[in-house]
């Protein structure tokens, strides 16, 4: 079979492998679709793993099982590459995310792969049947969108609440579409580029700036005077993480949703934070298998659509040109591989 190999952002190699073999209680899925993630193309976080198949978000269709009933040859799928275990203290709690299972398992070999195996405790909790009325291309979405749901939900975005994007990119614009079919609102964005700036208004923005504007003003002038309640941040630079502080206001939240590099270190004007009381700091990473099925039940009704979201589609075969796009963030917004190609 056909896999894309991980070398570097600049250098994505098509191989032969074998096709996995499952064992009992596993299944074998067909990918059909594949997306390409920002976080693919981190480099400073996948080098030191190269070489390595990647890709995590995922449709296809069941092609052999083993001992399985939750799913049957023929169905289509959608699934989770990490799962947690959902009985240690830290899933009891809620933190699905923090669970070492969940570090520790992912598909075989990766989602760009023409087959992958998907292990018994992903067959057990980390796969989706998908309705015939949610297509595969949109059937990608749903671990990226599940990813944003937890995120408005740890951080307890409310309707009504005024809210930031930071960085407009795939995950900042499905934090726009659901926080607007949520009922939040008014929705802001801001990000470094003009293509993204718009499609932020297209997805629901309110309003939509650049970045290396006085954004603070910016909400205040289009905000009645206030500061928004709810700062959701998509980027990992250092100066948006300090600009989100002086961007929420007094009893709000700000949810940091986007890694930065391992030395990225910014700071917090205390006193301002501490008199300005009742500000929430909140992180959020992953999505846990009842956000999958909340993300995936999303699409289906078409609260939150996401066939407009997709930019480009390229066959596997073509997955180094999709790389660098997607690393190059210029006049793209989402990126599928379809696997048939």
């Amino acid at each position: 079979m056909r896999v894309a190999v991980y070398y570097s952002n600049s250098d994505i190699r098509i191989e032969d492998r074998p096709v996995p073999r499952i064992g009992p209680g596993e299944a074998l899925v067909r990918v059909q679709f594949s997306g390409i993630c920002g976080s693919d193309v981190m480099e400073w976080y996948r080098r030191p793993r190269a070489p390595v198949v990647l890709g995590h978000e995922i449709a296809g269709s069941v092609l052999t099982v083993d001992g399985v009933s939750i799913c049957k040859v023929g169905d289509r799928v959608t699934a989770a590459h990490h799962v947690p275990c959902n009985k240690c203290p830290l899933c009891m709690r809620g933190h699905h995310t923090m669970c070492d299972l969940l570090h520790k398992t992912n598909f075989d070999p990766g989602g760009f792969a023409e087959y992958i195996r998907l292990s018994k405790v992903h067959v057990d909790r980390g796969v989706f049947v998908l309705p015939d009325t949610v297509s595969d291309e949109e059937a990608v979405f749903t671990e990226p969108l599940a990813c944003v749901l937890r995120g408005q939900r740890i951080g307890g975005l409310e309707e009504g609440q005024s809210v930031l994007v930071v960085g407009a990119g795939i995950a900042g614009l499905l934090h726009v579409k659901l926080a607007h079919s949520l009922g939040a609102g008014p929705i802001f964005a801001t990000d470094m580029r003009d293509y993204r700036i718009r499609a932020a208004r297209s997805f629901g923005a309110d309003a939509a700036w650049r970045a290396d504007q006085d954004i603070s003003t910016c909400i205040r002038d289009a905000n009645d005077g206030r500061l928004a309640d709810f700062v959701i941040v998509c980027t990992g630079a250092p100066a948006a993480l300090t600009r989100a502080l002086t961007a929420v206001a007094p009893g709000g939240t700000v949810l940091f949703f986007a890694p930065s590099t391992p030395d990225t270190r910014f700071t917090v004007p205390f006193n301002d934070l501490f008199w300005r009381t009742d500000i929430t700091l909140r992180a959020s990473y992953g999505a846990s298998p009842a956000d999958y099925e909340s993300a995936l039940q999303l699409i289906q009704t078409g609260r939150v659509v996401v066939r407009d979201m997709v930019t480009h589609r390229l066959g596997l075969s073509d997955a180094a040109a999709g790389f660098r796009m997607a690393a190059e963030a210029d006049e793209s917004i989402k990126i599928l591989l379809d696997h048939r190609l």
